[in-house]
This record gives C-alpha cells, structure tokens and sequence, in this order.
C-alpha cells in the first residue's frame, strides 16, 4: 500500500495495526477516530493519547448513526448501518487526500462472530490487512506485547449497542448511562465488564476470574447499579462472552 487511511479505535487490534502501519508508511498513514454516541469518551481520550505517542497523524470525525432511523431502531444489522456510515465518512477523506487504501483492525477472530459490518467493508472496497496476514487475536496480542505496546491486554472493547438487545431502541441517554455503569464496575476492579440491559434488568457480563471481586464487593455493586436504574441485578455465571447478545437472533 502506498498510503492508508485507517479506522482508529484504540483498541488492542488499531492500535497494533496503527503500529506497524505507521512505520511502514510514515506520514502516508492517516488513523481516523469516529466520535459517536455508541463510543466511550473515556476511549476517544485513550485513542487520542496513543496515536500521539506512536506519532501518528490523527483525524476525529463526528459520525450521526444514532440519527438513523434504521440504526437507531437497533435492527440485527445494525451494525451494517453503522460501519456504512464510517467507511462512506473514511472513503470521502481517503478520495480527498489522493490515498490509495482504507482499511481497518479486522482480525481472523472477527470471522468466528457475527459480523453484519462486513458488508459495508466490501461495498466501499475496506481491507482488512491483519486478516489478510493470517493474525487473530493471539497473534495481535503477543506481537503486541514484544512490541511494548499497553494495549497488549487491553480489555475487548465493543461499541455501546452491543449491550443492547435488538429491537430496543438506541437512545443516546441510555448508552450514556450503560457507559456510566461500566466505568464505575471498571473502577472498583471489574475492567472489561460488560453491562447487558433488559429494561429494569440488567445481567453483567465479565471474565469468571472477577466472579470472587463482584460477591465480595456484592452491596457495592448493587447500589451502582440499583443508581443507573435497574432493579433486578444479575451476574451471568457463563462468564464474559463476544457477541452473546448475538444469540437471540
């Protein structure tokens, strides 16, 4: 690739493909954060300060998915309107800047879940050079860590809807609240916890490692919660799964 304009998370997979994309083509590499309200604050700021410590030029953009109706009603494709949205915004830079590839942190893991998304990549020709190299996960994770990057285990990060069941709509204040949740578990120990909502339930999600930390810090957690508006407080004894909310489709 001669140059690149690259979706941007910050997440473990970006931030290893940011790495190794902006040493192979310096300055010919743009990162671009999408800023919505399906994507943590507290992750933007993250990204933010990584891309400036791997020296790379940096673009946020706001991205308006919440704003579609067909998004916003939280089909099971959403996810396809969401990523249409960001490559339709990322092609329109790339065209603008004479760049000759977008592409994005897709791994081989990602091909394991349901990925409706993957359409939108195809219809606005997105690589995925960490899938066409043979990497999943592991792989990421352990280059990563040679490499000396913090990311190397980082939490799974996905975008707020997918604590959401289908068919629920998408308010904005809603995800702000789930997010406010999760940031307060994340404070008391629990990273990487997820919060499934149900209405006035809700069922957290988290490695079965943390399972001592959440009975021990039980009244702790119910009064967090119990603040963010539920009423009934579960705790899934499966464990933190990818895509669970996937199994009701």
């Amino acid at each position: 690739m001669n140059s690149a304009v690259l979706a941007y998370s910050g997440g473990t997979d970006s931030v290893f493909l940011a790495a190794v994309a902006g040493e192979a083509l310096k300055d010919r590499l743009l990162a671009v954060t999408a800023d919505s309200p399906t994507y943590p604050p507290e992750e933007l700021r993250f990204a933010r300060s990584m891309a400036a410590r791997l020296g790379l030029k940096h673009l946020v953009i706001k991205t308006r998915e919440v704003e579609n109706g067909k998004f916003f009603s939280n089909p099971p494709d959403r996810c396809y309107y969401c990523k249409r949205a960001l490559f339709a915004a990322l092609r329109g830079i790339a065209d603008k800047r004479g760049t000759s590839c977008v592409i994005d942190a897709s791994s081989l893991s990602d091909k394991k879940d349901y990925r409706p998304g993957s359409r939108a990549k195809k219809e606005f020709g997105v690589r995925s050079p960490l899938q066409e190299a043979g990497f999943d996960k592991e792989d990421i994770r352990k280059e990563s860590r040679r490499m000396g990057l913090p990311t190397w285990n980082k939490p799974a990060m996905a975008c707020l809807a997918s604590r959401v069941p289908y068919g629920t709509p998408l308010e904005p204040g809603l995800l702000k609240r789930i997010n406010r949740a999760e940031q307060a578990l994340a404070g008391m120990g629990l990273p990487g916890a997820r919060l499934r909502h149900y209405g006035s339930l809700c069922r957290i999600e988290t490695d079965t490692s943390y399972f001592k930390t959440i009975l021990k810090k039980r009244e702790r957690v119910v009064s967090i919660l119990k603040r963010a508006g539920y009423r009934h407080i579960t705790l899934d004894l499966q464990g933190y799964r990818q895509g669970s909310m996937n199994l009701d489709i």
